[in-house]
């Protein structure tokens, strides 16, 4: 075997079709995420968007505790649209009421997960951050808004122990069944340069390791150390050399699997990959009555499969399937 293995200590906390996960933070969150919720897990990920940095992750998880809206004078208008620099571009919209209909919706619906939910994964990515000069605040993006407008700093890793430590702390309180598990993402982060970004990842590393082992949190789930030992070869790196290839994101979901999901919700997993595959199936002729007979058996095994696993949601395709056959 040409590779150095990563090893895993068992979890003793693992995940089921009743868990509710969120997961928050770099796109690294996302990757894991969009896995989570296509196999049917009660998942949430990224409620303000894509964060990076360990202070605006901090920022968004204390706005949803609180279910603090966002108010008018919080948005900027730049290029045409109206945006938060605690979000991500995704809520951005040139109507200033859309786009704080969508942050303040958004804000509502995860303080009610998250005050129910039992698993929140935590993904810092850089630990160099944007201090937005007329207001003296970190921010969680830029926008493309002019450089002249922030100061760039390197959070240092007691700032984010202090900063996580009293945050782990409420965030029991507010729900104590949670528990909160941390990762590092493998993205690099280029334009800090290569020296840049090591210094930034150590931080990062360092300030993790502190936290779970200071404050009990429940672990650490090492996507990065995989990806730097385990998968050490371009292969496993998409096209700018930087993010994840889908082979390497389809490996870490596996070890993240194996380390995290009951077996029992392993193999359901597997009939739920297999009747989403189906229902995403494209066809070379829409009209082929073939198709037709496909979209009918797709649907008829999907009912089957909810009326015996009730507590996996399958009412959106359902409802496609028969839109489907009704204009078809």
């Amino acid at each position: 075997m040409f590779r150095t293995i990563v090893e895993i200590p068992e979890s003793p906390l693992k995940i089921n079709y009743r868990s509710g996960i969120m997961l928050i933070g770099s796109c690294f969150s996302d990757y894991i995420g969009e896995r989570l919720v296509f196999n049917k897990f009660k998942a949430l990920l990224n409620p303000f968007g894509v964060l990076f940095n360990p202070a605006s992750i901090a920022d968004s998880i204390n706005t949803i505790i609180e279910q603090r809206l966002f108010e008018p004078r919080e948005l900027i208008y730049h290029n045409g649209q109206w945006l938060s620099l605690s979000h991500y571009t995704g809520f951005s919209h040139p109507n200033q009421e859309v786009c704080l209909n969508r942050i303040n919706q958004s804000i509502s619906a995860s303080h009610l997960f998250l005050k129910n939910t039992d698993f929140l994964f935590i993904t810092f990515g850089t630990a160099w951050v944007y201090t937005y000069n007329q207001t003296g605040g970190i921010v969680a993006n830029c926008h493309k808004l002019p450089a002249s407008a922030f100061t760039r700093s390197l959070m240092q890793p007691q700032e984010i122990i202090d900063l996580f430590s009293d945050l782990l702390k409420r965030l029991k309180h507010f729900n104590k069944k949670l528990h909160v598990i941390f990762t590092l993402s493998p993205v690099r982060h280029w334009k800090d340069g290569a020296v840049g970004n090591q210094l930034s990842k150590s931080v990062l590393h360092f300030a993790i390791q502190q936290i779970v082992k200071k404050n009990h949190a429940e672990g650490y789930f090492p996507a990065y150390e995989i990806f730097m030992d385990e998968l050490r070869d371009y292969r496993f790196y998409g096209t700018d050399m930087l993010h994840p290839a889908e082979s390497g994101i389809n490996y870490i979901w596996k070890r993240f699997t194996d380390t995290y999901i009951e077996k029992d919700s392993i193999e359901l997993m597997r009939k739920v990959d297999a009747l989403m595959k189906s229902y995403n199936h494209q066809p070379n002729n829409p009209e082929d009555p073939a198709y037709r007979n496909f979209l009918q058996s797709t649907l008829a095994d999907i009912e089957a499969f909810s009326k015996r696993y009730p507590f996996i949601d399958f009412a959106q395709e359902k409802k496609e399937l028969a839109r489907r056959l009704a204009t078809g």
